[in-house]
């Protein structure tokens, strides 16, 4: 094994169903959830406070998966025990901050800021492979990532580059490229997780993530005006703690287990391809030239930086 391969998959993983060992379509799902959580968080930015939205999605995500989680929690105690320090840190960083600031920016910019600054990524994610695992992107990684930024690019601009000069940033932008280069962290720290369960990992890190919260939590109810208890936010919290969290998080974690962190960051930009079809499909967009000329980069993109290296084919 070289030191760019994700560590071996524990037998708990390599045991189950088909779908957990395909990497690509595991982060295909990943982005298809994390589209629709931008797009929901938008719509929830002034109706639940940026904190409560965090806490909430991630304690029911927590009630969700913990009886299924339950039994492979007291058999993988000893390994989350062996590296309580690691899995503390993916919870407080990953779940807790990220999507906190996450939730935070959407007050504060619009959504197209926010894809352009995703895009960005892969960059994040192989500069702290760089630093925290001696890990470069290769060659193909790299030209498959510029590829794919520049499809990204054609579908939030509409084919119009010379818009790109148009663009501002604010203070949600500068909170949200905060809440990226955690996520870059994490993304590269889950390697180190100790060998257990996807279901012991998402239940410790959702629920110590969620603890976590609790003081910003408290300040948060008596700072600024409480979640109304109506269907949309209700539905709101049931579409974040069940699908951009229990279902992407999974498929995420096991994604990055498969591939590594470096294969795994261009699907990143998958995001705002997808983001870009549920504009056409719920909001009635047209497809364009644009759109067709830009999903073929990003797909061509991701194809080329995901490959395995040829040299580690050939082993």
């Amino acid at each position: 094994m070289s030191a760019s391969d994700p560590p071996p998959a524990s037998a708990s993983a390599t045991s189950g169903h088909w779908i957990a060992n395909q990497p690509y379509v595991l982060l295909s799902i990943t982005a298809l959830c994390w589209a629709g959580n931008a797009i929901v968080g938008r719509l929830a930015a002034g109706h639940i406070p940026p904190v409560t939205l965090s806490f909430l999605r991630w304690a029911f995500a927590f009630l969700i998966v913990l009886p299924l989680a339950w039994k492979h929690l007291v058999q993988d105690w000893p390994a989350i025990r062996s590296k309580l320090g690691v899995m503390l840190l993916l919870s407080l960083t990953g779940i807790g901050a990220f999507n906190t600031l996450q939730y935070w920016s959407l007050e504060h910019t619009q959504a197209i800021n926010t894809l352009l600054l995703q895009s960005a990524g892969p960059l994040v994610i192989a500069v702290w492979s760089l630093i925290l695992l001696r890990v470069h992107l290769t060659l193909a990684q790299a030209f498959g990532v510029l590829l794919s930024l520049i499809g990204v690019l054609v579908i939030l601009l509409r084919g119009d580059l010379t818009a790109l000069s148009s663009i501002t940033f604010n203070k949600g932008d500068l909170i949200f490229s905060a809440a990226l280069v955690i996520f870059g962290f994490y993304s590269v720290m889950t390697l180190k997780r100790p060998a257990i369960h996807g279901l012991s990992f998402v239940a410790f890190t959702f629920g110590c993530g969620a603890a976590s919260l609790l003081p910003l939590l408290a300040w948060e109810l008596f700072a600024r005006p409480r979640m109304a208890l109506d269907l949309p936010n209700l539905l709101t919290l049931f579409y974040v703690s069940v699908f951009p969290s229990v279902v992407a998080y999974l498929c995420f974690n096991r994604g990055v287990q498969l591939i590594g962190a470096n294969r795994a960051a261009p699907f990143f930009h998958v995001t705002p391809v997808f983001g870009s079809v549920m504009a056409i499909v719920f909001l009635g967009e047209r497809l364009q030239a644009f759109h067709v000329i830009g999903f073929t980069l990003v797909l061509s993109g991701v194809f080329v930086a995901s490959r395995k290296p040829a040299a580690a084919r050939t082993r």
